[in-house]
């Protein structure tokens, strides 16, 4: 029998959760998705020598002031990681936005054009990357701008179905709805362990999802953190899975039969359709304590480990 890696790649299209050249050479996803988090553990990585240098060079180069020129080269690195991810997968990379702009929905704007406009001047269309997105409400109305001009976007840090159709009403490309990190809020709460089909973060994707089918929204649902080869098992069937390296490297080692759980039909009774305006939304989060706590959370992470690459950057130049 194959292993459950290989059924799950005929179900599902898996996408590799680092910036670890090796690691993408040896599971061979279809795309592939970075964050502040896996950049600064991608340029302290010996395969990526040569980027960080290539970029070191530039940055001693440039005019200004210390602070635009580290937050210039951090920018570089990042797409210099992405512009090498291009080269190993057949699909899409994802680049993030600042996540210090996930409440500025011009900048992010702009930001997502610079992004753009660095990979073109390498020769890498847009149509080969994914502008990564906090989904605030200020994050959403930046995507709804970027579709419109044929930049698609990958949502990211949903925990909500209020965010998941708040995108989807925005045309985003892609969301990407976590499980681990919603397991990790009601584990702390709760006090308890949940099996894969209690899990309140696999429940939330299966919703989301669910909901997309009932009502033919193309917007794709990409499930993202991951804590075990369970939770990834769960959510087999859903559009695309982001799995982290180990992840993948336990699924590719197990030979047990994977069953698809999640089916791209519509259900025999629609859900309630959800409308949203700006108020509604906000309401819809401030009510979702979960939802409020791990949005926060993961924006001020993001922005810590941006703070941190922008610190690495100013003791190399």
């Amino acid at each position: 029998m194959s292993s459950k890696l290989d059924q799950l790649r005929a179900i599902t299209t898996v996408v590799a959760d680092t910036g670890d050249i090796d690691a993408i050479r040896t599971f061979s996803p279809v795309d592939c998705t970075t964050n502040p988090t896996l950049v600064l553990k991608a340029v302290e990585l010996p395969s990526h020598a040569d980027t960080v240098a290539e970029a070191l060079r530039w940055g001693r180069a440039q005019t200004g002031s210390r602070e635009a020129v580290v937050k210039t080269v951090a920018d570089r690195l990042a797409v210099a990681v992405g512009a090498e991810l291009t080269s190993l997968v057949p699909g899409r990379v994802s680049t993030e936005v600042d996540a210090d702009l996930s409440f500025d929905t011009q900048a992010t704007i702009a930001k997502a054009r610079q992004i753009i406009a660095a990979y073109a001047e390498r020769g890498i269309g847009r149509e080969r990357i994914l502008i990564k997105i906090a989904a605030t409400w200020e994050g959403i109305r930046a995507a709804e701008v970027l579709q419109k001009e044929g930049i698609d976007c990958n949502l990211t840090l949903i925990f909500s179905q209020a965010q998941a159709v708040a995108c989807a009403d925005a045309k985003a490309f892609l969301i990407s709805p976590f499980v681990g990190r919603i397991l990790d809020w009601y584990v702390k709460k709760e006090g308890k362990t949940f099996t894969p089909e209690e899990d309140p973060g696999v429940l939330s994707v299966r919703s989301i999802y669910e909901y997309f089918k009932a009502y033919d929204i193309t917007t794709v649902v990409m499930a993202a953190s991951f804590r075990s080869a369970g939770e990834v098992e769960a959510l087999a069937g859903c559009d695309r899975l982001t799995v982290s390296p180990a992840l993948l490297d336990a699924l590719s080692h197990d030979q047990g039969h994977l069953e698809r759980r999640l089916q791209p039909v519509k259900p025999a009774k629609l859900p309630a359709r959800i409308v949203l305006d700006e108020k509604a939304f906000r309401w819809a989060q401030n009510e979702d304590a979960m939802a409020t706590e791990k949005l926060a959370e993961g924006i001020r992470a993001f922005a810590a480990d941006l703070r941190k690459l922008r610190t690495l950057v100013n003791g190399w130049l």
